[in-house]
């Protein structure tokens, strides 16, 4: 039916059926939506990406329990815990949703809707980004609270969490996408935990010995952690190093994810 029969028809009153997917952007903004409001709904979710940074960061910046060196501690603190923060949503939380989708079929389901696969990913990654805002402007004004005096070009900053975003993104889409739900539920929780200590986040990794400092700092979130902390820290200018680190990691995390992620 032609537009003109169609405006006819709606002229004289008549019912006129024209089913058809919605605009491929309208799909992909609905679904980022979706997807945020359930992961903002979650509260194991809220739990990890929000409750546990922000303790760390209050807990570790009133109280000496690690040397953190010369300065304030919340100076030191405050790029760890966003690249805590990152790694938090990016990775371990997104590994654990997408591996219970796709157990109960939810992926198999949605990758047989109008909306294409390639773009349902694409909605994914926009919640991750929406929640890590949320928990950027949260932790940031918990930090300024807790005396934090940051400097730097804001832009090399956004720069390092878009890259330890893509990274940490497709590390988590691997590992849900090969991995049963249980085991990706433990391995991600267990990733965790150990970044969180030998990451840079909380304890420097010049405490650690020599050999191990140099596999250590190959780390994504080592290289976010590191970066974040000389450009916010001591106000250098864009770390190319730690830069290189984290595209190398997000290239590889995500054409593995790309090349055997499984949808059931």
């Amino acid at each position: 039916m032609t537009t003109a029969e169609k405006k006819a028809a709606e002229a004289a009153g008549t019912f006129v059926p024209d089913p058809g997917a919605a605009p491929l952007s309208r799909m992909i903004g609905a679904q980022t939506a979706f997807e945020t409001k359930m992961l903002l709904r979650n509260g194991e979710q809220l739990l990890l990406t929000v409750v546990i940074p922000a303790l760390l960061l209050v807990l570790f910046s009133a109280v000496s329990i690690v040397d953190t060196g010369s300065g304030k501690a919340v100076d030191f603190l405050a790029p760890g815990i966003l690249a805590l923060a990152v790694m938090s949503t990016a990775f371990t939380g997104q590994a654990i949703a997408t591996g219970f989708e796709r157990r109960y079929g939810v992926l198999k389901r949605l990758g047989a809707s109008p909306l294409p696969r390639w773009a349902l990913m694409t909605a994914k990654t926009g919640s991750v980004l929406v929640t890590e805002v949320l928990q950027i402007v949260l932790l940031t004004a918990i930090a300024f609270a807790l005396g934090w005096s940051p400097h730097g070009n804001p832009l090399c900053v956004v720069l390092l969490l878009v890259l330890g975003t893509a990274a940490f993104s497709g590390l988590g889409l691997l590992m849900a996408g090969t991995l049963k739900a249980e085991a990706t539920l433990a391995a991600a929780n267990l990733v965790f935990l150990l970044l969180l200590v030998a990451g840079g986040i909380i304890v420097p990794l010049d405490r650690f010995p020599g050999a191990a400092q140099d596999v250590l700092r190959l780390l994504p979130v080592s290289a976010l952690s590191d970066g974040l902390r000389d450009v916010l820290r001591d106000g250098a200018g864009m770390p190319w190093g730690d830069l290189a680190i984290l595209l190398v990691w997000a290239v590889v995390g995500l054409g593995a994810a790309a090349r055997f992620f499984k949808w059931e």
